[in-house]
């Protein structure tokens, strides 16, 4: 699973006004720009792009918080 293909999905999806591309893997997009609105979006587009479901367990803005969080998800329900 590929951090490149989560940040793909973070700029088409994120709604940021920053670089995606300029923050970390622990950096917290919801302070970097991301509303509550576009991780709904963000989360969306992972499913598709990775063929899964978030279950309802995942469904919190820690999952979502940064580019480490959301790849430890897909890595787990990838397994």
């Amino acid at each position: 699973m590929s951090k490149e293909k989560i940040r793909q999905v973070l700029k088409e999806q994120g709604k940021f006004s920053t670089d995606i591309d300029s923050l970390s893997d622990d950096a917290d997009l919801y302070e970097a720009g991301m509303t509550s609105h576009a991780s709904v979006n963000v989360m969306l587009a992972l499913e598709d792009a990775f063929d899964l479901e978030f279950p309802d367990r995942m469904l919190k803005r820690s999952v979502f918080e940064s580019i480490n969080a959301i790849h430890a998800a897909v890595e787990e329900l990838s397994a």
